[in-house]
């Protein structure tokens, strides 16, 4: 079905298109395996990385794309809504590690890193959050300590996707080790490598859904990060983090939007299928009235998004917007797929359609990358011009 509510480019209806003819070969005839087994399917990453959509927004000199937001967007909507799972790899490795080091990156950083991760030989992954340190990130408790050329990491990370299957991690870890500087001030942002000594992966998260993405613990033991790791400042990284998240919410937005747009798909297809009191089930009111509205608030939710996706390109500000755009994609989702579940009825609760795995699927837009909580109190600090 048509969902564009303005005319796309050419650029992006050739993505789009490549998108989704990725997305139904080489996706969706293996998603709900991959979900039932909680397997990650390592050739993705290669295979994502040789299009193009493991380095969207990255210049053209690092081997990137160079799309605008929007493009990126729409081609992560399509991969969404063939599996999140795939959705948030790719999501956080565009959003988050990469775009941390392009913007603070020294060039010896972006000539090493980039590249690779532009080409699918090296996947993202982020590391803020920890078991104690949620909602409120700027508690970490992760301590970097300068010796020589190097920086002595201890520490636990929590919820890191991609944790055990990354190449390279950006993790923040606090340097100020005084306490002189409160909360996120005096925090650094490192690019941590697998192979460095006193790297742990820790536990395997058994989740409810993303069960295809790997999301673990990692445990720094006297980890020794060469100085040259240090992304810019050593006291600014949990600044660099909060401003990345303000442009990775977007992706989860559009990972949602992609989840409650192919519940809505499936919905309608099922209604046109499905007899009850002799008549398709699409012909009752009370079916009608559910897909009504599940189509408005996915064309509301992908409006606001591409909206702040515009303003982003255009140099503006979106901590608000992307906020409101987090936030409203992610409870459309949950709302959506709610509704999905009903309207298939017993079906709807079994593994053998679709619906049961995006249910399982959209809770978390609704906590990852700021929960649904967090999201109000920007938009309502922006409100009187806080920050």
């Amino acid at each position: 079905m048509s969902w564009a509510l303005h005319p796309l480019t050419e650029e992006q209806t050739e993505v789009q298109k490549l998108a989704r003819e990725f997305a139904k070969a080489e996706i969706v005839p293996y998603a709900a395996e991959w979900d039932e087994k909680a397997y990650f399917e390592p050739t993705l990453v290669k295979k994502l990385g040789e299009l193009g959509f493991l380095g969207m927004m990255l210049p053209e000199q690092y081997d990137g794309l160079g799309a605008d937001t929007g493009t990126y967007l729409i081609a992560l909507e399509e991969i969404a809504a063939a599996d999140a799972s795939v959705a948030v790899l790719m999501s956080v490795h565009n959003s988050l590690p990469t775009q941390m080091i392009l913007r603070y990156g020294s060039e010896a950083q972006k000539k090493r890193f980039l590249k690779p991760m532009a080409r699918g030989e090296i996947l993202g992954a982020f590391a803020l959050s920890e078991p104690d340190a949620g909602s409120d990130a700027s508690a970490l408790t992760t301590q970097a300590v300068k010796d020589g050329d190097h920086w002595v990491l201890n520490g636990t990370k929590a919820w890191v996707t991609n944790g055990n299957t990354a190449g390279m991690i950006m993790a923040m870890a606090r340097t100020d080790t005084s306490g002189a500087r409160k909360g996120g001030r005096g925090i650094g942002a490192f690019i941590v490598t697998p192979d460095l000594p006193g790297f742990k992966v820790g536990k395997k998260e058994d989740k409810l859904g993303l069960r295809a993405s790997p999301t673990v613990q990692l445990n720094f033991d006297n980890m020794r990060v060469p100085a040259e790791n240090l992304l810019g400042d050593e006291t600014q990284g949990f600044i660099y983090a909060m401003q990345s998240l303000d442009n990775g919410r977007l992706g989860i937005a559009a990972q949602a939007i992609g989840i409650a747009r192919a519940a809505l798909e499936h919905s309608v297809a099922y209604a046109a299928e499905r007899k009850q009191f002799g008549k398709a089930i699409k012909e009752f009111e009370a079916i009608q009235f559910k897909l009504a509205d599940m189509a408005m608030r996915v064309a509301a939710s992908r409006a606001l998004l591409h909206a702040a996706a515009a303003a982003k390109d255009r140099g503006q500000s979106v901590r608000q917007f992307s906020s409101m755009a987090k936030l409203m994609a992610s409870e459309t989702a949950m709302w959506v797929t709610t509704q999905a579940v009903q309207i298939f009825g017993g079906y709807g609760y079994v593994k053998d359609y679709p619906v049961e795995r995006l249910f399982r699927d959209a809770k978390v837009t609704e906590i990852y990358e700021g929960t649904s909580e967090i999201q109000r109190i920007v938009i309502a600090r922006a409100l009187y011009g806080q920050s």
